[in-house]
């Protein structure tokens, strides 16, 4: 089986949020597109589409082998067997765990290659402490396990697409790691991400860390020492980067056109342009891995979960992303 032919894995995301409805949902949306599976827990899942009011039923897997994907019925390769459901809209230990080990069984897979690619419902970063994993996000668990040695997170929707080059720190912590090495790991892959949307000659502006790109060393020297040193080590490559431009304009030129991909900095500077268009097209895909990876751009929603409003458009938005990816692989 070629990634081409496999199907894609979508983890169930924290059992205590929105992850499960919104799978569901987009399964009983889009029986046009079935050819996928749930990474998770067979529980979990069947409580998601009972409370839709759903008469699917789910078909516990344990090896991608074992998938039956033209019958109506949910797949669920089962990464873990609670006995009891998670308390709903909690930070809870059992969920965090359950999150997580959906999300390593999928990597597996992947990297195995019995699934295409990976789409990740949310997870809650609090939920992942609760049960004693310290990760900050899907980004870090997926550099960990997945096999890659440099990873970036890129966010995109019709109009914008950014890479950064610093993820979940802070803000002090962020100006220490954006060094010359991080620059050209994020424009790389930016490069390379754009490509493999199909953009065979991206434009690859590199946003300022300071105000104003620096006004010349005014404002502070990281463009003049780090930034501006990495752009034309990139251009030396065959990348067209260019920058560092102000933050507080570039993404405005990128949505006019006149780039194709943004480098941020740093992890508001570029999610806040996407994630002002709406959540529900923003898609976050992690690059630099052997396989595709995908997830929307929204968080576990414990204020609706439960309640049977959460919207999978963004969810449906990160699978079609991950199915194009798919199909540029070689």
């Amino acid at each position: 089986m070629t990634a081409h032919d496999a199907p894609l894995a979508v983890t169930m995301g924290d059992p205590s949020g929105i992850g499960p409805e919104i799978t569901a949902k987009m399964y009983l949306r889009r029986p046009d597109k079935r050819h996928w599976i749930v990474v998770g827990d067979p529980l979990v899942m069947t409580h998601a589409l009972c409370a839709l009011n759903s008469d699917v039923r789910i078909r516990p897997i344990a090896s991608v082998d074992e998938t039956v994907l033209d019958d109506g019925t949910l797949n669920v390769l089962c990464s873990s067997q609670l006995s009891a459901l998670p308390p709903v809209s909690q930070v809870s230990a059992v969920s965090g765990r359950a999150a997580f080990d959906a999300i390593v069984v999928a990597i597996g897979l992947a990297r195995d290659g019995w699934v295409g690619g990976i789409v990740t419902a949310p997870i809650h970063k609090e939920a992942l402490a609760a049960a004693g994993l310290h990760y900050p996000g899907h980004t870090e668990i997926l550099a960990d396990h997945g096999g890659a040695p440099k990873v970036a997170m890129m966010l995109a929707n019709e109009d914008i697409r950014t890479v950064l080059v610093t993820i979940h720190c802070s803000l002090s912590e962020a100006i220490r790691k954006g060094d010359f090495a991080a620059q050209m790991d994020a424009i790389r892959l930016a490069d390379a991400g754009a490509k493999a949307l199909g953009i065979s000659h991206p434009r690859v502006a590199v946003a300022g860390l300071n105000p104003h790109a620096g006004e010349g060393g005014l404002f502070g020297e990281e463009e003049i020492r780090i930034i501006r040193p990495a752009i034309e080590a990139a251009r030396a490559e065959g990348i067209d980067a260019s920058g560092p431009w102000p933050g507080d304009t570039v993404f405005m030129q990128a949505r006019k056109g006149r780039f194709d991909i943004v480098v941020a900095q740093y992890h508001d500077q570029g999610l806040i342009p996407v994630k002002y268009m709406g959540l529900d097209h923003g898609v976050n895909v992690t690059l630099g891995l052997p396989f595709v990876r995908t997830s929307p751009d929204h968080g576990t929603a414990f204020d609706i979960a439960g309640s049977g409003v959460a919207d999978p458009s963004s969810l449906e938005t990160a699978f079609d992303y991950a199915l194009r990816l798919k199909a540029s692989l070689p």
